[in-house]
């Protein structure tokens, strides 16, 4: 299982802040999960496409080729600005 947290506008747009989900066959890293959630339609789609998306599995900021395995903790969250 992969646990999967949403923050920030990514969780509102999406309308939850978590959840459980088995690694899908096929999915290797990052960008396979992104592509496999966009499947789900709605604004789910537009995951892939959130302008600087950021990623993090198991508390440690990754590229999109990220490999994943089960177990995992993965985070997306929107670029944070401020000071």
């Amino acid at each position: 299982m992969l646990n999967i947290l949403y923050f920030a506008s990514v969780r509102e747009r999406l309308g939850r802040s978590a959840e459980e989900l088995a690694l899908p066959a096929g999915v290797r890293d990052v960008a396979g999960l992104i592509r496999h959630l966009g499947q789900r339609g709605g604004a789910w789609e537009g995951l892939a496409g959130t302008r600087n998306l950021r990623c993090a599995v198991n508390q440690q900021m990754v590229p999109l080729d990220w490999p994943l395995a089960d177990g995992d903790e993965l985070a997306f969250f929107p670029p944070v600005t401020g000071g």
